[in-house]
């Protein structure tokens, strides 16, 4: 908010009665308004940009040599906790890729640690280059059927609706509870009916997206279709086109965009491991990926800044105007979009893909956010007793967030053939037959350990098409209950790694015989690191070569592990209670007939 003495002397650099205190000279501008080009002169007074024009003087010149400068970038939905950084560390990732601006669900941390860990994410990204903005998570948990560290209920989300930054209700994904009006999320889509509310309705259609969208959401990042993303547009939501690690939609969506409806869409990464911030980008990666398939230029630019502002009512940014935030990117081409300078606030923050100048360290207690592991790794049992011939096994989609139901015979064995019978320190006790991996079908067992409560609950089942031919995968981040997720080749593999990471104090590991082979630390929760993003990106590409050795395929498996377990996208996910089939909303059992 501007003070008296800020405003007048915003308005007297604007009337040029005063130098600037930054000139911006010899810009081809951006004008996401009206679509233009213009050749001007950006006159900055502090924060602001006091004028778009000519005849300006500033105290200090910067000649941009008929570069483009266009508007920061916004991303629309992102969890910040998925960069497995902490917000500082994020803000080094992104902004020197053109992002000035992000609107950040916490609900990872949130299902750890509660408020305890909204407030921390909001204490560490106060004074940051990088605007975080803050959706205060709905779902914490998601449903009934995930054990979580918290539960947030309507009145707790109140008591934070008045913390800096905060701008509404995020991603609502409780989708019955919406729907059919039900006791819990009726009283949190009341409480929050005058503000934004967010959505997440992954394959919702007809009368119930008509009553979804009725409830309040007005924005979905789910959608995977062209077909369902103009079915939202249609009936008035915001549809942000997601570029995700594991959940590439942009290319499937991009058809619908026309001239006529392009103003109801924008972009958003949701959840993007470091490897890929750094290398391939953040919103600048979707502006060059939209750009390359043939989505005009200045419509990509305004999906990425006025779109995306207006979208959540932030009319001091998302444009080059008078009285907006200085926030500007430099960049020689808007076919090949590249920022080569990033200002934030009127000041250079990023140059060449790097930072720039001395960026703050925000101050935050971390103490209520570590040590959330708690599981009794000797106690546990990996053990599925046959109970018939077939299973349901959860389908791995490539690219893709949303699984399926697929149907296998079981492998069984006997726990006396000394040819099958695995090495276990578990007692045999009467169980005679059970059903294993079986590595020549890609099929291996699954398992979410709850973390959070010392509960000892297992859910058991099978996950198909994550492509491990030897050891183990585990992990603390398992969206959104955050549980630890082990997929493997066999229970001691299995009871291996999820050992690995209760020493850890949370995070991801591969094993191979009973050994580490590569780990990622996140002991912040079970899901940040408290090392720079450049040593988080080191240990994952590292664990990632690791994985692609024991046999996965994916870009990113530990990716697709952590979402085997968020029972709201469809079709068939495990949580620590057991097989849930998302579009029944209920449980179903591993065994079928």
């Amino acid at each position: 908010m501007l003070n008296r003495e800020t405003l007048l002397h915003t308005l007297a650099v604007a009337r040029g009665d005063e130098p600037a205190d930054l000139l911006l000279t010899n810009a081809r501008v951006v004008n996401v308004f009206t679509g233009e080009v213009l050749d001007a002169d950006v006159a900055i007074a502090g924060e602001i940009i006091a004028a778009v024009g000519t005849g300006y003087t500033g105290k200090t010149t910067l000649d941009l040599g008929g570069q483009y400068l266009v508007p920061g970038l916004i991303d629309t939905h992102v969890h910040v906790e998925s960069s497995m950084a902490i917000p500082a560390q994020f803000a080094r990732a992104v902004v020197p890729h053109g992002v000035t601006t992000v609107v950040s669900d916490p609900h990872e941390i949130a299902n750890v640690a509660g408020a305890d860990g909204i407030r921390y994410m909001i204490a560490a990204s106060e004074g940051l280059p990088l605007t975080v903005f803050i959706n205060l998570p709905s779902c914490v948990p998601a449903t009934h059927m995930g054990t979580a560290g918290a539960t947030l209920g309507a009145d707790d989300l109140l008591a934070l609706r008045d913390l800096p930054r905060v701008l509404g209700l995020a991603e609502f994904m409780n989708v019955p509870g919406a729907v059919l009006g039900l006791l819990g999320a009726l009283e949190k889509i009341l409480a929050f009916g005058d503000g934004h509310i967010d959505g997440h309705a992954p394959g919702v259609t007809g009368p119930w997206l008509q009553a979804y969208v009725a409830a309040g959401p007005s924005t979905d990042h789910e959608s995977m279709t062209a077909e369902e993303a103009l079915e939202k547009a249609r009936l008035g939501m915001h549809v942000l086109v997601r570029e995700a690690t594991a959940a590439r939609n942009l290319h499937a969506l991009l058809p619908v965009i026309t001239p006529e409806n392009a103003r109801r869409f924008a972009f958003a990464t949701d959840d993007r491991h470091p490897a890929d911030l750094i290398e391939e980008g953040s919103i600048d990666h979707s502006l060059r990926l939209a750009i390359a398939a043939g989505l005009p230029p200045i419509t990509a630019l305004r999906m990425a800044t006025l779109n995306a502002a207006e979208t959540f009512g932030l009319t001091d940014r998302g444009a080059i105007g008078p009285g907006r935030r200085a926030d500007l990117v430099v960049t020689p081409s808007l076919k090949d979009f590249r920022a080569v300078k990033v200002f934030a606030a009127g000041k250079l923050v990023a140059a060449d893909g790097f930072p720039v100048g001395e960026w703050p360290l925000p101050q935050a207690d971390e103490n209520r956010v570590r040590g959330s592991i708690h599981v009794d790794v000797d106690a546990l049992s990996f053990r599925i007793p046959a109970e018939g011939t077939r299973i349901r096994a959860i389908g791995v989609i490539p690219d893709q967030l949303v699984t399926d139901e697929r149907i296998f015979e079981a492998k069984i064995i006997s726990t006396d053939l000394t040819d099958d019978t695995e090495v276990s320190i578990e007692p045999v006790q009467s169980v005679e037959k059970e059903a294993v991996s079986d590595v020549s079908r890609d099929l291996l067992k699954l398992a979410v350990i709850e973390r959070h409560n010392h509960t000892g609950k297992v859910g058991l089942g099978f996950v198909h098409g994550l492509g491990l031919k030897r050891g183990a995968i585990a992990g603390s981040v398992g969206h959104d209950c955050h549980n630890v997720t082990v997929a493997g080749v066999s229970d001691t593999e299995m009871r291996a790694a999820v050992r690995a990471v209760k020493d850890l104090g949370g995070g991801l590991v591969a094993v191979l015989d009973g050994k580490v082979i590569a780990s990622v630390p996140l002991p912040i929760g079970g899901l940040m690191s408290d090392q720079p993003v450049e040593v988080v990106r080191a240990q994952m590409d590292a664990l990632l070569d690791h994985v692609k050795e024991l046999g996965s395929p994916h870009h990113d498996p530990f990716m697709h592990l952590g979402f085997l377990a968020l029972e709201v996208i469809p079709k068939l996910k495990l949580t620590d209670q057991g097989l849930v089939d998302v579009d029944k909303f209920d449980f179903v059992p591993l065994w079928v007939g």
